[in-house]
């Protein structure tokens, strides 16, 4: 069960990062001024360890969830435990897009890290965002991404090799961290572990192991404790091929 922070909500939206594209914030500072009420749309953030269930498949569920702080997977499981994450989720990313609309979902959300998110009733988010044309647009805008990133899971589970897939991965996961500020220079955070990458891109972990060995010994990056810095952006390019 996700543990309630101590903090008070305005302490931690005003330390958020991601003022500027934020869907929540989004929200609340459109709602503000005409609704003082919809500084309640959100409840208490809460904070789930490493490893922690954040959602269960076919929960039902009142609210939305949108990740804070942490990385997060978003994933579904066949009956003997095998897993395909569908989503690897960075504040700012809603748990999955079509959570608005919908009470339950076959997906798994997992903290990979100490996570803190917070929960949004659903049909009072929905109200607001459809009521106002430019959060319509930018929700339609991550509805969009979600698609994007899927129809490229598709291409790596059906046609993209190993090293192809893993390459990919990489240059998303800098592009997506870039644009939250979170990179340093050409080094990202990285908390995954082999087997989140080997269920991100359908290999095994000994697979990803390899695969990651001969990046490093190509000059191609250099993996950390937690973080991985790319050495050679152009030749993972290259190993990726036209997009």
């Amino acid at each position: 069960m996700a543990i309630a922070l101590s903090m008070p909500d305005t302490t931690l939206c005003a330390a958020c990062g991601l003022k500027d594209m934020s869907l929540c914030a989004a929200v609340l500072k459109s709602e503000s001024n005409l609704h003082p009420e919809a500084a309640r749309l959100s409840l208490t953030p809460q904070s789930a360890p490493a490893r922690r269930t954040i959602y269960h498949p076919k929960e039902w569920s009142d609210d939305a969830f949108i990740i804070c702080n942490g990385w997060a997977a978003s994933s579904i499981s066949l009956p003997d435990g095998r897993r395909q994450i569908l989503a690897l989720l960075l504040p700012g990313d809603i748990a999955f897009a079509d959570s608005l609309f919908e009470a339950t979902s076959r997906r798994t959300v997992e903290a990979i890290t100490d996570v803190t998110y917070r929960r949004y009733n659903r049909s009072r988010f929905k109200d607001i965002i459809l009521t106002n044309r430019d959060l319509l647009d930018q929700y339609v805008k991550i509805l969009h991404e979600e698609r994007a990133r899927a129809d490229e899971l598709t291409l790596d589970l059906g046609r993209r090799k190993s090293d192809e897939r893993i390459a990919r991965l990489i240059l998303d996961l800098t592009e997506r961290l870039s644009k939250r500020g979170m990179m340093s220079g050409q080094t990202m955070p990285f908390p995954l572990r082999q087997r989140h990458i080997a269920d991100a891109t359908g290999l095994t972990s000994v697979h990803v192991s390899k695969v990651l060995s001969e990046f490093q010994r190509a000059g191609l990056i250099e993996v950390g404790a937690r973080s991985l810095t790319i050495i050679n952006t152009a030749g993972l390019r290259q190993v990726v091929g036209p997009r």
